[in-house]
């Protein structure tokens, strides 16, 4: 009989530095997870990203074991250090932050597109163009 899956937490935790602390341990302990379990393989499977913010899934079975996959950086934070700039807009449609090629973008749904909900490179492109003119960056050819 497969396990019973009781909970599905998504956190993101800078890459090669989880540690017991905060935020891995207070949301691993609230579960009942041994944190170590965690912490030691994710260290490893994510060296190559020095510290910068990496999304990971953890799936929590009904027996305090668990399963978690490592998603990788998150689409806004490649859209904001392909450009340079330290944050989005709080105005999106009114105060532009900078702006972006279509070739950046490309890029940034190749490394992407196995995450994102599209079928081909295209879709994938205009999912990432459109979280960056959400977050107040323009768009252009």
């Amino acid at each position: 009989m497969a396990k019973k899956c009781i909970g599905n937490l998504k956190l993101r935790i800078p890459g090669g530095r989880a540690t017991a602390g905060p935020p891995v341990g207070s949301t691993l302990g609230q579960w009942g997870l041994n944190m170590m379990d965690f912490i030691n393989p994710f260290n490893e499977a994510t060296k190559d990203y020095h510290g910068k913010d990496v999304i990971v899934h953890i799936k929590v079975y009904d027996d305090r074991s668990f399963d978690w996959v490592c998603l990788g950086r998150p689409v806004d934070d490649l859209i904001r250090e392909k450009i340079g700039i330290e944050k989005g807009s709080g105005k999106p449609n009114t105060e532009k932050v900078g702006k972006i090629t279509q070739a950046q973008i490309r890029e940034i749904a190749e490394i992407k597109q196995d995450q994102l909900n599209a079928i081909d490179i295209e879709g994938a492109c205009k999912v990432v163009a459109g979280s960056a003119r959400s977050m107040g960056v323009e768009v252009v050819d």
